[in-house]
């Protein structure tokens, strides 16, 4: 047992020894660290970390007792009377720019205020289609309760998600008097979406330009013009007149001019474009003759007499005659020439029957002007649409408590008068159909927005209904009721219409609507001159006139 007792002082390991054990090494996990030796920690390195937290423990004691005991009255104080608030970093708000990159809404920075203004161009004819918008808000105490740009008209307010961004926010602490004592940006802002419209901003101005002077010298209380894409809806120009200041409608401190805005009898907040309901007139009558087309009531040949009037016995006299008159003796016109020349007369036999002439009826005369969009939304994004009337003996019996319907009433429809109404907006639409041969667009204002680059074939219609209409309203341009517009460079199809309005009807309303270039249309358009007095000789054709001259001269890619 003595022999196991033994103790060897010689550590050096005999090269037998080395061959020996090399065959027995264990599997040691050497990133383990298996089969190492193990050395103790020296003591002066104990030592040494002993002495180091030491250190530590009396500084952070001789630091809190700073804190705490000598100077703790002082930093409770401070405490007391600073304090920590937040505030919104704003976002910028996304730019406006027509097709072609012009700025139409922008922002402006001001030296010393916590956002920016928001910039409109100065060119006339812009603000019921850009809008504008109320900027933030603080109370009495300088804290904001409104922490947004909100948008109240137009693009602003129809697009106002996507042109906000998002607000940051800034940390930062006060003393007792207010002042700023530090400050941290803990969420920065991010900028809004700019956006980029179908307007031509050059066609826009002259579009305006030509609304508001025909208003001055015509005795006009507005108008209204639009110009459209008949491909894929895409809206160039649309103006109403008058407008708004933008820029005096976002800051809101101009009282006198926003009062007047409000009380204005000439209703300078209103987008008549979208939102004017108005009697249409006979800008109706193509509407009605492709009607009475496809439903066999009368072929384009055939011709109707018009000596300046028909009548019909009173109902209620019967020795009477309840005349209905035309606005001038045609003679004996077909389909394209009473188109051409607006003949009342041919409209209400084939509207409403006359001895032997078969008549549409009211029905068909409304499912055929619903057909085209015509008293309905069109769904253009913008706020502010209407709908709009079509008489019809439910409407009547509904607003004239049970009364009758009448052929009379039929008459009148046919035409464009009574109760009918429809919007500006409408009326492109449904003439970019008569162009197109059929396809009803959704007129839209953000341009490459292909969600609203929606078409509808209208069905059942043969494409030489269409065709008649068409050339119809071409003789118009060269001999009929808009000859003003016949320019040799710019060939154009259109209808003209007077619309009776007023008490007596001592006013009226002048419109047109069509297309060009007539032998390959791109562009449908409306102009509504609202409300001129009787006497007035001057009307809407003017507008599309002088927008057509300019066209050739500035922008003759239009006209081509």
């Amino acid at each position: 047992m003595n022999i196991f007792k033994k103790k060897y002082k010689n550590y050096e390991i005999e090269p037998d020894e080395i061959f020996l054990d090399s065959k027995n090494i264990p599997q040691f996990d050497t990133n383990q660290f298996e089969g190492r030796i193990e050395k103790p920690i020296k003591k002066t390195s104990l030592i040494f970390l002993g002495v180091s937290f030491l250190m530590i423990g009396i500084l952070f004691f001789l630091k809190l007792s700073s804190l705490q005991i000598i100077n703790g009255d002082n930093f409770l104080k401070k405490s007391e009377d600073n304090s920590l608030n937040t505030e919104p970093l704003f976002a910028d708000r996304g730019l406006i720019k027509d097709r072609n990159g012009v700025l139409l809404a922008w922002n402006t920075f001001v030296q010393g205020n916590d956002f920016p203004d928001r910039s409109y161009i100065n060119d006339l004819g812009f603000a019921h289609i850009v809008g504008y918008v109320s900027y933030p808000a603080k109370d009495q105490k300088g804290i904001y309760w409104k922490k947004e740009f909100v948008g109240k008209d137009g693009v602003e307010k129809k697009y106002d998600v996507q042109l906000q961004g998002k607000n940051g926010v800034k940390i930062f602490e006060t003393d007792v008097r207010g002042n700023i004592q530090s400050e941290n940006i803990i969420d920065p802002p991010v900028q809004g979406q700019s956006l980029l419209l179908s307007i031509d901003s050059n066609m826009q101005k002259k579009m305006y330009q030509s609304i508001s002077s025909l208003a001055k010298d015509g005795g006009f209380v507005g108008g209204a013009g639009i110009v459209m894409d008949i491909n894929n809806g895409e809206v160039l120009t649309m103006t109403s007149y008058p407008e708004y200041s933008a820029e005096i409608l976002s800051k809101g401190d101009n009282k006198i001019v926003i009062n007047e805005y409000i009380n204005s009898k000439s209703k300078v907040l209103l987008n008549r474009a979208v939102g004017g309901l108005y009697v249409p007139g006979s800008i109706i009558k193509p509407f009605v003759a492709i009607g009475a087309l496809n439903e066999g009531v009368i072929n384009s040949t055939k011709k109707i007499l018009s000596t300046g009037s028909i009548s019909l016995p009173n109902p209620y006299f019967p020795e009477q005659k309840t005349i209905f008159k035309d606005w001038k003796a045609h003679g004996w016109t077909d389909m394209r020439e009473a188109l051409a020349v607006s003949s009342d007369v041919y409209f209400y036999e084939i509207g409403g029957g006359f001895q032997n002439q078969k008549g549409l009826g009211i029905s068909n005369i409304e499912k055929y002007t619903r057909m085209f969009g015509i008293g309905e939304k069109t769904n253009i994004d913008i706020f502010g649409e209407l709908r709009g009337t079509i008489p019809s003996p439910e409407w009547k019996s509904l607003i004239f408590k049970g009364d009758a319907w009448r052929v009379g009433d039929t008459y009148h429809t046919a035409i464009g008068q009574y109760g009918f109404q429809t919007t500006p907006v409408q009326m492109v639409r449904a003439v970019s159909a008569i162009a197109s041969d059929g396809i009803l667009v959704t007129p839209h204002i953000l341009l490459g927005d292909t969600e609203n680059e929606k078409s509808v074939e209208i069905p059942s219609m043969p494409i030489e209904y269409f065709e008649v209409v068409k050339e119809g309203m071409r003789m118009a341009v060269t001999e009929g009721t808009t000859t003003l517009m016949n320019l040799p460079y710019a060939h154009a199809a259109a209808k003209s219409g007077t619309a009776q309005t007023g008490i007596n009807n001592e006013r009226h309303h002048s419109w047109i609507i069509g297309f060009f270039p007539y032998e390959n249309p791109k562009y449908a358009f409306a102009v509504m001159m609202e409300s001129a007095p009787k006497a007035s000789t001057l009307g809407a054709t003017r507008v599309i006139k002088e927008l057509l001259e300019w066209a050739n001269t500035y922008a003759p890619e239009y006209t081509k």
